[in-house]
């Protein structure tokens, strides 16, 4: 559990959250709140008191960079539409020092990119020593969209979990601590979004056409990332799937894994390379 988070959560998420052997998709509920028994007013609390926790973590991964540890942290984040992967970028990670955020949003590929396999745009994107890395949608992409829209092959498909697992192997080998989350949205709930952003001027520059053509391939969707977890939900790079309809839980729950993920590093503060007693006189006497 983590410290100093331990009185808001009757259970570590993490387990719970965890997309193991035997797990359907199907079965999750996406109101529920797994772990925590409060209500949203509770969660914002929580939320808010994480959000010391996680820089305070954030700070001590930056630096212990700067002493030569080379350890770092890759958010994953998948969803359907709506399903509030903006939320969790400004309301979680926007919480720490943006100079220790990486934050790569993979949009379609470009002429360049698809002149190579798809992993070479994500290997370009992997955070540095120190950095906390964002995925907003990934590699992941191409064997969600690329199954769904038959963008490749179903032979290809399979090379390409084969070369993902391989690929966060590698990266977790490296000193990357992999967080890998599917927010999991209700159709209904994304309809009730969706809705609001037509109704709302404010929002309808959030609305695109294109997302209702999506929505209409739901089934196929939910299909594709019950593969996706089958495949390459491993022991070196979990899948978390997130219940979403509730804005505030889904943040809490993504907040948490990542303070996790920090905090079994077990960082110390760097100790100086010089003597403070004697940097203390020298400063005394200015």
């Amino acid at each position: 559990m983590v410290a100093g988070h331990e009185g808001f959560w009757a259970e570590d998420p993490a387990a719970l959250l965890r997309a193991g052997s035997g797990f359907v998709l199907a079965d999750q509920q996406t109101d529920a709140h797994p772990g925590f028994d409060g209500d949203k007013k509770d969660g914002r609390r929580a939320l808010a008191v994480g959000a010391g926790i996680l820089a305070e973590q954030q700070e001590r991964l930056f630096a212990a960079s700067t002493a030569g540890d080379t350890r770092s942290v890759l958010l994953v984040l998948q969803a359907m539409d709506t399903a509030g992967k903006g939320g969790i970028v400004g309301h979680v990670v926007g919480a720490v020092n943006p100079q220790g955020v990486h934050y790569t949003a993979f949009k379609k590929p470009t002429k360049e990119e698809l002149a190579h396999d798809f992993l070479w745009r994500v290997r370009s994107a992997v955070p540095g020593a120190g950095m906390i890395g964002v995925f907003d949608r990934s590699h992941y992409e191409d064997v969600l969209i690329g199954k769904v829209r038959s963008l490749a092959d179903a032979q290809e498909i399979e090379r390409r979990y084969g070369a993902i697992n391989d690929f966060e192997t590698e990266l977790a080998a490296s000193g990357t601590s992999i967080v890998k989350v599917m927010l999991h949205i209700s159709s209904a709930e994304q309809k009730a979004r969706l809705q609001a952003r037509l109704d709302e001027p404010d929002k309808h520059w959030k609305y695109k056409p294109g997302d209702v053509d999506e929505r209409m391939l739901w089934a196929d969707y939910q299909e594709a990332y019950q593969a996706v977890f089958d495949r390459t939900s491993t022991e070196a790079a979990p899948w978390f799937v997130v219940p979403a309809d509730r804005k505030w839980y889904a943040r809490l729950a993504v907040q948490h894994l990542v303070i996790d993920a920090i905090e079994r590093m077990n960082l110390a503060w760097p100790t100086a390379d010089y003597d403070v007693e004697g940097e203390k006189k020298r400063l005394s006497a200015t």
